[in-house]
């Protein structure tokens, strides 16, 4: 099947160029979010959806990795739901199920924190599937 370049390349593949052609601090902190979110779920299935978002996704999707001009955005998308004890949550926190952590330009991220929010979401994700 004939297929413009970017359909050729795996959803990883295409984060990867992301990453890359940011080529400043969104293209770092990104990477970095991306591998902690590897690190808290090695099954973690990567996706590009939305004409070159970045999704995260287990048994439904985790999280989304949005980059603009002053921020890196990771939106969880039952965030609402999530126990955040750690208050990583900073943006979109008047929605009825989306919740997002923005990353500014020299923030530190708290591993621990976000691992467990990312294992948080995709246990929800789990559960919700079992009730089927």
């Amino acid at each position: 099947m004939a297929t413009s370049g970017s359909q050729k390349k795996s959803p990883s593949q295409l984060i990867d160029m992301r990453i890359k052609e940011l080529g400043d601090w969104r293209g770092e902190m990104l990477g970095r979010i991306r591998v902690i979110i590897r690190e808290a779920n090695p099954e973690v299935v990567e996706e590009w959806k939305w004409r070159g978002v970045p999704v995260w996704e287990h048994d439904g999707i985790i999280c989304t990795g949005e980059t603009y001009k002053a921020v890196v955005k990771l939106t969880f998308a039952k965030g609402a739901s999530l126990d955040d004890p750690a208050k990583l949550f900073n943006s979109s926190l008047d929605g009825n199920t989306r919740r997002a952590i923005d990353f500014h330009e020299g923030d530190k991220i708290n591993a621990k924190a976000l691992k467990a929010l990312i294992r948080a979401a995709m246990a929800l994700n789990t559960a919700k599937g079992k009730k089927k």
